[in-house]
């Protein structure tokens, strides 16, 4: 019995390693196809010439701790990959039976943005992960997070975050308010679902896990975060749609 027990414990691994090489070959390949294609300095100068590309100076500090905060916090000690993270999001999907959390570090999202899909396949992870060490090989980290700032989508047809800026409230970066940049940095997670043009309650609901992030990551108080939302409490935000109908149009949303 227990030979028989051994065998197919030895089976099983043979096939686990089998299909692991076939995905790893898959996404490498996936990955060298997709630089030549076109190089990645090629494809961060396209990036860079984008008419609302902004830099990493001209960004609200509180808007960069804001996304840190959520989305990445080790972002500045990991070499690109985040194994606590992934761990987590593994053990969350197999709980699930589907693919709820990815895991995936701002560099990754940033190599999922400019060369592949958002299609959740295998081998399109994997080329993701070669994709990031090479992103991480050649850029700074703040290099990195400009570039993902400037191809992240933040619904209403806005991919870069002037544009999101400009659109949303009319405003240049250097005049956002804390409440605006801790907003907008939320968006960008699900944008059909967290963009305000399309449901305030859940952009404002959105804000506030953001919020509770930037306090457990030390980049706010609760007592700074208190005063930031009761400062806002009777505050118009503007926003101009620009892609809901072919005019354009103004209108205001009282965020409470």
């Amino acid at each position: 019995m227990m030979k028989i027990f051994k065998r197919v414990i030895v089976v099983l691994t043979l096939i686990i390693i089998v299909v692991c090489t076939a995905f790893g070959i898959s996404g490498y390949k996936m990955y060298k196809n997709a630089l030549n294609e076109m190089p990645l300095t090629d494809k961060v100068a396209s990036i860079r010439q984008k008419e609302n590309y902004a830099t990493i100076e001209e960004v609200p500090q509180i808007y960069k701790d804001a996304v840190i905060s959520v989305e990445d916090h080790r972002f500045y000690k990991h070499n690109g990959i985040d194994v606590i993270a992934i761990g987590r999001a593994v053990v969350n999907d197999i709980k699930a039976l589907e693919f709820v959390e990815g895991g995936s570090t701002i560099t990754q999202q940033l190599a999922k943005n400019i060369f592949f899909t958002q299609e959740k396949k295998i081998e399109r992870k994997v080329a993701e992960i070669f994709m990031t060490f090479e992103i991480e090989k050649n850029y700074d980290k703040d290099e990195i997070l400009e570039l993902y700032l400037n191809t992240s989508y933040y619904g209403d047809g806005y991919y870069t975050i002037k544009e999101a800026c400009n659109g949303y409230f009319d405003k240049e970066l250097y005049e956002m308010t804390d409440y605006e940049c801790i907003l907008l940095a939320g968006i960008p997670n699900a944008p059909s679902v967290y963009a305000p043009t399309k449901n305030l309650e859940l952009a404002k609901q959105r804000q506030r896990q953001v919020m509770k992030k930037m306090i457990e990551y030390g980049y706010l108080t609760e007592s700074e975060a208190n005063n930031i939302l009761n400062e806002n409490n009777v505050r118009n935000i503007l926003i101009f749609c620009t892609r809901i109908r072919k005019t354009n149009y103004m209108y205001t949303v009282r965020c409470k």
